[in-house]
């Protein structure tokens, strides 16, 4: 049984009724204090706090039995919303979403400028906007949170960003003197991680999201928690040396992972064999399907540097799930079945290794999801996947 100071108590406890609540999306009073083991008289309390707070609403169920039909409780998703922005090189994409985690509306905007001073009055205009359009409701937005492509450390300041040329700024600040709310800076890769988490794999407390697509990303939730190392920059598996004196990379070193396995690695050497620009992903979903020879040799050479990655990845970290973003994966007949055929050590342990349901809309679902886990003051949420 919980002891101490009685707001603290609440506060747990209130928290805990929220998560069941989300676990289930509808339970009545009673199974939520057995589920709980709270008292009912602690339940009624809490959910008499949370109806005049409007953050939950009461539904008499409908059903055939005789009796008293129960009155089911249930988050109320329209009390706010969450603002969650993914900001990559050359775009832009704003998410919003209820307090379900339900996606309302997605603007995606092109960024023609490198310039900080821009895109800091670009987001702030943005952001003004969606505060302005939505709030309307009891709590309006309730957090903003913008994933970053590059180094964040654990004080939300930006370290650097490579393909901004930004090092060390203070978006947050700066953007926080503009809106004049709080806002939240995390790694891309993160949120991407912490996405798969909250909408599809529920029952995982150790979960890997390796990201695959300008460079390699790596996004890990370590007992339902960010594992963020020292500094906040762990993650960046994209420049371990898988190939010794190899190729040269932007960050100073020579056959970095990025350089092998991420999907630009693909498009450049698919250029250079096909002397072609600019070449999409139907492109070479039609090379594929006509078993062009040269295209299938660079798709195997991904998956084979890929799978010497992910064997280090799964050997340092032991996790439940490693989920796979990547459209060229997607793409590539039987892919992951070729990776698991690679993965044969004796000491490489995992449950699942699969393909990202959520692909390139996980930054922004992520940044929600985090917003409403501050907002509401849970550990960790299990929502339905939006389609």
């Amino acid at each position: 049984m919980l002891t101490g100071d009685a707001s603290y108590i609440k506060k747990i406890n209130r928290s805990l009724i929220i998560r069941e609540i989300l676990k289930v999306g509808m339970i009545s009073r009673a199974d939520l204090s057995k589920i709980t083991e709270l008292t009912r008289a602690t339940i009624s309390a809490q959910v008499a706090d949370l109806l005049e707070d409007e953050l939950v609403i009461e539904t008499q169920l409908e059903h055939s039995a005789v009796g008293r039909k129960p009155i089911m409780l249930s988050l109320n998703g329209q009390a706010g919303y969450a603002l969650g922005i993914d900001l990559d090189y050359r775009q832009v994409s704003f998410t919003l979403s209820n307090l379900l985690g339900i996606p309302v509306t997605t603007e995606v905007m092109n960024i023609n400028t490198d310039s900080y001073a821009d895109i800091v009055t670009l987001l702030i205009t943005n952001i003004k906007k969606f505060q302005k359009k939505f709030s309307d409701t009891r709590y309006g937005i309730v957090g903003i949170v913008i994933a970053i492509h590059g180094l964040v450390s654990n004080e939300e300041w930006i370290q650097f960003v490579p393909r901004f040329h930004w090092n060390g700024v203070d978006l947050k600040g700066d953007l926080e003197k503009g809106v004049g709310v709080e806002i939240h800076l995390e790694n891309n890769a993160n949120l991407s991680a912490l996405a798969e988490r909250v909408f599809i794999h529920h029952e995982t407390d150790n979960l890997l999201c390796v990201a695959l697509y300008s460079g390699i990303g790596l996004g890990m939730m370590m007992n339902q928690q960010f594992f963020r190392g020292r500094n906040g920059y762990a993650g960046e598996v994209g420049h371990m040396i898988v190939v010794p004196e190899g190729e040269p990379c932007a960050c100073g070193n020579k056959g970095c992972f990025e350089k092998y396995a991420s999907e630009t690695s693909v498009f450049d050497n698919l250029a250079r064999v096909k002397h072609v620009d600019n070449i999409t992903y139907e492109q070479i979903q039609r090379w594929l399907d006509e078993d062009d020879a040269h295209v299938r040799d660079i798709m195997e050479q991904f998956i084979y540097y890929l799978s010497i990655g992910l064997n280090n990845m799964i050997n340092m970290y032991n996790p439940d799930v490693i989920v796979l973003d990547s459209e060229l994966l997607r793409l590539f007949p039987d892919s992951l079945n070729k990776i698991r055929q690679n993965l044969h050590s004796q000491i490489s342990h995992y449950r699942e290794l699969t393909l990202s349901t959520i692909g390139k809309r996980s930054c922004g679902l992520g940044a929600c999801a985090l917003a409403i886990t501050d907002f509401l003051d849970v550990p960790i949420l299990n929502l339905p996947c939006p389609d």
